[in-house]
């Protein structure tokens, strides 16, 4: 995979793939972070829309998650134009999962950047961060069932569904229509695998 990988001053990676810059967040990401939160296509697999202050307070949270592990996720940016078109990288979930503790990759990209493989460019270049920076031995990827399209981006980077681990969400009443979340893993000897064969 081509791909460069650099620490910013603050400790955040900031890694370069074919066609994109995963990097610190910025304060002008704040706006187009906001649109795309507020934006009821992107947001319709979350239980809602996020107001201008939630959407911040994620900004907020994600530089700290930063200072306390070490990475979280971070702006996607177009490589050519420096767009910002979303988020991509590894988290450390604070709920009380039910195969915590983990690290997971995750995404969410504005309508625009759908249908062109950033996701998933994004999502192996912070594998090969996890895996072979962070020298983790799984990275796990859930969502709820009905979320099609972030299901096929997991199956597209090599995670393998665990139906023994599909779960109710903690953070979600029990009778929200998307409680239930199914459960993805990528063991290290399986990625160290298939760098092997491609």
């Amino acid at each position: 995979m081509n791909g460069t990988i650099e620490r910013a001053g603050e400790g955040a990676p900031v890694i370069e793939t074919e066609r994109l810059i995963l990097r610190p967040w910025a304060d002008e990401d704040r706006e187009p972070f906001a649109a795309l939160n507020g934006d009821p296509q992107v947001m319709r697999y979350f239980p809602s829309v996020l107001e201008r202050a939630e959407s911040d307070a994620m900004v907020e949270t994600a530089r700290q998650r930063v200072l306390e592990d070490g990475f979280c996720f971070q702006p996607a940016a177009i490589k050519e134009s420096g767009r910002f078109i979303g988020f991509v990288g590894l988290n450390r979930p604070r709920h009380a999962l039910p195969f915590a503790p983990c690290v997971e990759v995750g995404w969410r990209l504005s309508r625009d950047a759908w249908g062109h493989g950033y996701a998933s460019e994004a999502a192996r270049a912070w594998l090969r961060f996890g895996f072979e920076t962070l020298g983790l031995e799984e990275i796990v990827s859930f969502t709820t069932v009905t979320n099609t399209p972030s299901r096929r981006v997991m199956e597209r980077i090599g995670m393998e569904r665990d139906e023994a681990g599909d779960f109710d969400h903690p953070a979600l009443d029990p009778e929200h229509p998307l409680v239930r979340h199914v459960l993805y893993r990528l063991k290290a000897e399986h990625w160290r695998r298939m760098q092997t064969a491609s």
